[in-house]
Order: structure tokens, then C-alpha cells, then sequence
């Protein structure tokens, strides 16, 4: 019967110190994973508790499907193409810590945005609304007539050039002029949201990051790609490192080079599982990058 013994006893038994095993890059990424904290947009959501089988996201209200950005990647879009984007509505509960504006299509271009976040701060008080949108449509005088807690806008590239590859539309300087105009609004939080997409963003990661932080902006919340089917050509021929885009580890060093201009955070589902791993499983870690169609886990409140 063999004698079992410890890594590090069988580390020295070859005349080998264990520290010298160690990977000191997979140390630092398990540092930095526990160092950051939850996305603002994330607290209260019910994907930061491990111990459920089934979470659901925040309640969203639904405007329109409708977008002015035909972006590489976008999971609403795809939506579209196979008839499974939701219809207009309140789609949650009673009682929600948090609401989104919405989660698909850009809802700045719904005639009724102004009215309907109205209707939301009267008829959910205590809960926190957030507004996620492309921000190419958000002006002064707009901003002036809308009341939401916080407010995501998508930013993909640091140069028009990228945004237009991105995007299909050029709207960088409206985007760029939307992330001033929140940064510089102290009584809201303010997030840039940025795709993280190996062979096509890399670089533009800590210059949006950057960029972003010099506008006042508070936050930045990097989301790693999920790989629609409709939407792989499309990436493909935009020259998407298909296998970068799985690996946790090339994710998180992104996060990292964007650490150093701004508050930068991950997805809070996926923080808290990285918390949970050791550093060599975290180190070599993998995620399902690849989907069909994005489904809506809540039901529909006509209102």
C-alpha cells in the first residue's frame, strides 16, 4: 500500500521547495477577486446568493426592442431575429429592491421613457431604478426630465472608428458627451459598461476605463462576452480571440489594467463564485461562453 503523503512533502521529497509551485499571477488574481467589490447595479440581486438553485435578475421594465446600435454581440438583437424579445411591461414583483430600464433594446427611444419612470418612482418608492442604455440618445435637456438612482452606458471602444466597428453607428462623441453628463450629476451613480471581447477591445479596455474616470464617472462594470450563435460570424469576422473569450483568467487581467483609472467591478453572480474558488482552480478556471437566445426568467406585469 503506498504511503500518501502532501503536495508539499512530495514537492520536498524531490528536492523541490514548495513555494516554488506556487503560480504567484494565480496569487494575485485571487487577491484582486477578493478585493473588489459588488457591483452597485448588483446589490440586492438575487445571483449573489450561492444557495440558490435558480436566481432571477432584478425586475426590469420593458420600453421597446427597438435599438439605434446593430452591435456584434448584442444578445437583444438576437432576441429580435428569433421572436423572443419581450414585450412592453413590468416584468417582476411587488416590493423589488431594484428595477432596470431596461435590459432590452434602448429605451431612450420609447417616446413614453420620461412617463414610465415616473410611474416607477411612484409606484415603487423604495425600490432603486436603475437605467441601462447606449447613452447615444441622452441630452441636457433630456437628463433634466428623468429621475433614475443609477445609470449604465455601454461603451465598447475608446476611439470612433472602434465604437463605429462595434456598434454599426456613429455615436461615440454622443456617447462620450452622455458619460459627461452623468459623471458630472453627483446625485446619481454613474457606471460605464464595457464588453470585455479578446481580439477586438483589449487595448480599448483601460482607455475606456480611463476616459470614463476623467468624465466623473464612478464606476466601471466589465462583463465578459456571451457568445449568442446568430452573433459568431459576426464576431468572427471582427477577429474575436474565440478562446481568450472563455478563459476567467484573461478576463480578470483585464479587469485589472482597468483597476488602476477607475472602480472597476464585475458581474456580482460570477464575484461571488470566483471568491469561493482556490487560486489555481480560479487560475485555470473556464466559462460556458456560448448561448442560443437570452430568456426572461420573470413574468410579465402588464402596466
Amino acid at each position: 500500500m503506498g504511503i500518501k503523503m502532501s503536495w508539499e512533502d512530495f514537492a520536498r521529497s524531490m528536492g523541490v521547495e514548495p513555494q516554488i509551485l506556487e503560480n504567484k499571477e494565480a496569487r494575485l488574481l485571487k487577491k484582486f477577486v477578493m478585493d473588489l467589490k459588488v457591483p452597485t447595479h448588483c446589490q440586492g440581486c438575487q445571483g449573489l446568493d450561492l444557495s440558490n438553485p435558480n436566481p432571477v435578475h432584478h425586475p426590469s421594465y420593458e420600453l421597446t426592442p427597438a435599438c439605434n446600435h446593430d452591435c456584434i454581440f448584442c444578445y437583444s438583437n438576437v432576441a429580435v431575429k428569433l421572436g423572443k424579445a419581450p414585450k412592453p411591461g413590468y416584468y417582476g414583483w411587488e416590493n423589488p429592491k431594484a428595477i432596470t430600464v431596461s435590459q432590452y433594446g434602448e429605451p431612450l427611444l420609447s417616446p413614453r421613457i420620461v412617463e414610465v419612470n415616473k410611474m416607477l418612482r411612484e409606484r415603487f418608492p423604495e425600490a432603486r431604478l436603475d437605467l441601462q442604455t447606449n447613452g447615444s440618445l441622452l441630452t441636457e435637456e433630456l437628463w433634466e426630465k428623468l429621475d433614475f438612482d443609477l445609470v449604465m452606458i455601454s461603451l465598447d471602444a475608446s476611439t470612433r472608428e472602434k465604437h463605429l466597428k462595434i456598434t454599426n453607428a456613429d455615436t461615440f462623441d454622443a456617447v462620450v458627451n452622455a458619460l459627461r453628463i452623468v459623471g458630472s450629476d453627483e446625485s446619481v451613480r454613474s457606471v460605464v459598461r464595457t464588453i470585455f471581447m479578446p481580439g477586438i477591445n483589449d487595448e480599448d479596455i483601460p482607455k475606456i476605463a480611463e476616459l470614463a474616470s476623467s468624465l466623473g464617472v464612478d464606476e466601471m462594470m466589465l462583463q465578459p462576452l456571451t457568445i449568442h450563435e446568430l452573433n459568431v460570424e459576426r464576431l468572427r469576422k471582427a477577429g474575436l480571440d474565440f478562446d481568450r473569450a472563455e478563459s476567467v483568467r484573461e478576463f480578470l487581467k483585464a479587469a485589472m489594467e482597468a483597476k488602476k483609472y477607475i472602480d472597476v467591478r464585475i458581474s456580482g453572480c460570477q464575484l461571488v463564485l470566483y471568491q469561493k474558488m482556490d487560486h489555481l482552480t480560479l487560475f485555470s478556471a473556464r466559462r460556458v461562453a456560448r448561448d442560443v437566445v437570452p430568456l426572461v426568467k420573470r413574468e410579465r406585469n402588464v402596466t
